[in-house]
């Protein structure tokens, strides 16, 4: 009888080598797809951390019958003559519009802390002695200046992270930054120090002459230490920005999130958007990030210009501090296109460029005045990126009301200059 003999069959070495192969193209395939899910999502998550910021802010409009305050707080203190000198007894008027929508915001809990005297630190220690309050040492209503964060740290309220001021997409955490904002206030189309001018350093009223100057250069929708309402958005809330997104500094030298600081004239950047890049700030050979020494082609900001430097420490840098007024840490202008280079043109206190930014591909998200959310590209028509801004004295052009100088981009930044929209932004 003839029997059959059963040979097991196994694979081949070239057919294992195909199969695996293949797999690693599937997976190379699959990898990017998988990525750009999560990054879909994290920016949905992002857009609707706006959407709830809106509707906050117009919950605090019909509650005061006006925006919160940019600039806001307890006023000089006990101990220092000037706002922008140290001290723990008061917040001199240093606190972010952000600081009034908590409680609009599901922050009940972190409001009353912040509006309560109260001696929780961070470290578990007694609050320093010169807070105003003794027997015990308390913090006091208000808090203190979120402005010095090396003398303020201990304080509770300033160093939280609140989850819907932060962008999903943002990788910042921790120091020296300390409780990011990945969203910033808009304040127009005209970077210039007189954005700081309704009152003197000991923040009394600074007369008739400041005044107009402010005027002339405050054109978007919050001001400092100046309040602002609905019905002064004359261009339509659908047609002017309120509030930009922007990247937080993470020490990378990056132009969108770390600030340059010129040090030049007072006007610098207003009468040159592109000054920091014009006096090659930048390294051409990586056009993303500042010149350092030892780049070529470039002026590191260590060899600039009149003490040109990077303004990325603990008390200066980008997002920094959600409660924090300061323009470099939660203040956007409509003057460069977004993801356009921060540059500010005289001391780190006064606004510069301080365009919107983020982590998405190829633009950021904007929150206009009526609550809409629209993501806008970096590729947004923004007029001559070295003309001047308008402020008063100038002509032309540049004379106090005129339209922005900066195209759709500049228009949709000022409240009140008249010009027409004709684009349909959120369809």
């Amino acid at each position: 009888m003839n029997q059959k003999r059963i040979q097991a069959r196994g694979f081949t070495l070239v057919e294992l080598l195909v199969v695996i192969a293949i797999i690693g193209i599937l997976v190379g395939l699959l990898l990017p797809a998988v990525q750009a899910a999560r990054e879909a999502a994290r920016r949905m998550s992002c857009s609707n951390n706006f959407k709830q910021i809106g509707l906050a802010m117009h919950n605090y409009h019909a509650a005061y019958k006006q925006l919160p305050l940019h600039g806001a707080g307890t006023g000089i203190g006990l101990n220092t003559p000037n706002w922008w000198q140290r001290g723990h007894d008061a917040s001199k008027e240093c606190l972010s519009a952000l600081v009034g929508l908590t409680p609009f915001m599901e922050q009940q809990a972190l409001w009353e802390k912040i509006s309560n005297p109260n001696t929780e630190t961070v470290n578990g220690n007694p609050p320093p002695g010169d807070t105003g309050l003794t027997n015990p040492a308390r913090w006091p209503a208000m808090g203190p200046s979120p402005r010095n964060f090396n003398s303020g740290i201990g304080y509770i309220p300033w160093a939280t992270e609140i989850p819907t001021l932060r962008c999903p997409s943002d990788p910042g955490v921790g120091l020296p930054a300390l409780g990011r904002t990945n969203y910033a206030l808009c304040m127009g189309d005209a970077p210039s120090p007189w954005h700081n001018s309704f009152k003197n350093g000991n923040l009394t009223d600074s007369g008739a002459w400041a005044h107009r100057a402010a005027r002339s250069v405050n054109r978007g929708v919050f001001m400092n230490r100046r309040e602002s309402k609905f019905r002064d958005i004359l261009d339509g809330l659908a047609n002017t920005i309120a509030m930009g997104e922007i990247r937080t500094d993470l020490g990378d030298r990056d132009i969108r999130s770390a600030i340059q600081w010129a040090a030049r004239g007072s006007q610098a950047v207003n009468n040159n958007p592109s000054y920091c890049k014009d006096m090659q700030f930048i390294n051409p050979e990586k056009p993303t990030t500042w010149c350092a020494n030892g780049d070529t082609g470039c002026v590191s900001p260590q060899n600039g210009p009149d003490r040109s430097r990077l303004a990325s420490d603990n008390r200066d840098c980008r997002g920094g501090s959600w409660a924090n007024f300061r323009a470099s840490v939660t203040q956007m202008f409509t003057t460069l296109p977004p993801n356009s280079e921060t540059c500010i043109g005289q001391w780190i206190d006064g606004p510069g460029t301080l365009p919107p930014s983020s982590n998405h591909q190829g633009g950021c998200h904007v929150l206009m005045a009526d609550g809409a959310v629209v993501f806008m590209t970096d590729s947004v028509e923004a007029g001559d990126p070295r003309q001047g801004s308008v402020r008063m004295g100038q002509q032309g052009p540049r004379a106090p009301g005129k339209e922005s100088p900066y195209g759709l981009w500049g228009a949709l930044g000022t409240k009140a200059s008249k010009e027409t929209i004709e684009e349909q932004l959120n369809q």
